[in-house]
């Protein structure tokens, strides 16, 4: 290993093997990886730990692992992990398809929660003990000190809380990675804790390295392997009606003065439509803007790259291969621009309440009172997880889910009478936007809602349905205030098992 990325003397003879490595970590116990949205996760370590879990397997040996991590992760850790059998628990949020199918055939235990809460519940104890944390950083300085990766996630809490640390030092990742990250050690639980001190979107808090003690670092892995992301798709054309109707909302907000022209810190939630929407500032008049979000995407670098974006503050990049090589190749031209915080930072509600954020996020579907549901397909199959909408949505000055209006080639609808599982009530959802229209729910009540979301954001194929389901409810339901004919409330849904489609 280069010695300008192990830097300490002492722990280079800690250097070993990923097979060596994963050979340290117990059957049956849990740990912590790091990695948030593809970003800083270890390569090398879980899948030489997904073989050797095959091997004991083979032999007849039950080993399986309780998985923590920041969010999702890639391909070599989960995946790996997930094929071989060899996850027993998983939080907090997971896109990998083979965990999914496990998590959904009920052979793989699942716990999705909000993001900000992840590492107060550690510290609490509710989750058990921390055995082992496996964490990639970008390099150890002299002092022993690490530098984060290209994600920050949970990895302080993990090298804090774990019994043992194994540490990837990534050679891929760019040393002008080194003084981005922002690590604030001053959180604490009830009764002691303080105010966080971080009032605008670019505050420098905390420390730019991970604190580790030496003598828990039982293992140094060296690799040098990029980060794995999706590459993001065109903007099709209800991305873009989307992207267009939440533009001209904006720009009517400033109009009326109840946001600045530089609108207030961004938050955008991870895919597609959120990415389109970041595209689409680089064509509006908004100058001077700041994000405080979980995931930095390609639209949001885009804007760094043109000065309309002055300032992104999150917790990971969640970028295309193309993007994150051309990052890699520029990063100091991005280093003072960029701040990488824990995400009990990154999500915090107080900090949230406080910037006054403008949170974007997706949703799978939306009933006519504005209730959102962002995990499951028809009440029961986990698509991924809240991931941290929940933490932006309950306290952002304006709270928006976006989504396409219809799914499948039109054989869904994301505008239903009633929504099959619910991650948002519809307190903390303020603005649906589809490609069909925008609805501005604050001040309505529900019936006010539901004229408006059906008017608006539902697609003309199902829109005489809603419109006539509503009028019924009017008259048949039980109480007035939120009209809900209970032994129909469910029959979109009940009609897509039956026949396919949604379609009246």
């Amino acid at each position: 290993m280069d010695h300008a990325r192990l830097r300490n003397p002492a722990l280079r003879a800690k250097l070993m093997s990923a097979e060596d490595a994963a050979a340290l970590i117990p059957p049956n116990s849990a740990v912590g990886m790091s990695g948030f949205t593809g970003s800083g996760y270890p390569k090398r370590v879980p899948l030489a730990l997904a073989a050797r879990i095959e091997a004991e397997h083979a032999k007849g040996n039950p080993f399986r692992l309780r998985v923590w991590t920041g969010a999702s992760t890639g391909p070599e850790l989960d995946g790996a992990l997930a094929k071989a059998n060899g996850i027993e628990f998983r939080l907090p949020y997971n896109s990998d398809p083979i965990a999914r199918e496990k998590i959904n055939r009920g052979e793989m235990e699942y716990l999705d929660m909000h993001l900000s809460q992840v590492a107060p519940m550690a510290w609490q104890g509710f989750l058990g003990p921390l055995d082992t944390a496996v964490i990639e950083v970008t390099a150890i300085r002299e002092d022993g000190a690490l530098v984060p990766s290209s994600s920050v996630g949970n990895n302080k809490t993990w090298l804090d809380r774990a019994a043992r640390v194994i540490l990837e030092v990534n050679a891929w990742q760019n040393p002008a990675l080194e003084g981005m990250h922002d690590i604030y050690y001053g959180t604490a639980l009830p009764p002691n804790r303080v105010p966080i001190p971080l009032t605008h979107a670019d505050d420098r808090i905390g420390e730019t390295v991970f604190r580790c003690d030496p003598s828990k670092i039982v293992a140094i892995v060296a690799t040098d392997a990029p980060d794995r992301n999706a590459p993001f798709a065109e903007p099709d054309s209800a991305a873009s009606g989307i992207a267009g109707h939440l533009l001209e909302f904006l720009q009517h907000e400033v109009r009326v003065g109840r946001i600045p022209p530089s609108l207030l810190p961004l938050q955008s939630g991870v895919g597609n439509v959120a990415n389109a929407v970041m595209s689409g500032l680089l064509e509006s008049p908004f100058e001077n803007m700041t994000a405080y979000t979980e995931v930095i995407q390609d639209g949001m670098l885009d804007l760094l790259d043109s000065g309309k974006l002055r300032v992104a503050s999150a917790t990971a990049f969640s970028l295309s291969p193309e993007a994150a090589a051309d990052l890699n190749a520029r990063m100091p031209e991005f280093r003072n621009r960029i701040i990488l915080r824990p995400q009990e930072i990154s999500n915090h509600p107080e900090l949230i309440r406080r910037l006054g954020c403008i949170a974007m996020n997706g949703l799978i579907e939306a009933d006519i009172y504005g209730n959102v549901n962002s995990t499951h397909v028809m009440g029961s199959r986990i698509q991924n997880g809240i991931g941290g909408s929940g933490d932006f949505a309950r306290n952002a000055f304006i709270s928006v889910f976006m989504t396409p209006s219809t799914a499948k080639g039109g054989k869904i609808s994301a505008i239903v009478p009633h929504a099959s599982h619910v991650d948002h009530i519809t307190q903390d959802v303020q603005v649906i936007v589809t490609e069909q229209g925008l609805a501005d729910l604050r001040g309505l009540s529900p019936k006010q809602r539901a004229k408006v979301i059906i008017a608006n954001c539902a697609h003309p194929s199902y829109r005489d349905a809603l419109a006539d389901y509503f009028a019924r409810a009017q008259k048949s339901s039980y109480g007035l205030q939120s009209p809900t004919i209970l032994t129909e409330a469910l029959s979109w849904h009940d009609r897509f098992v039956r026949t396919g489609s949604m379609l009246p």
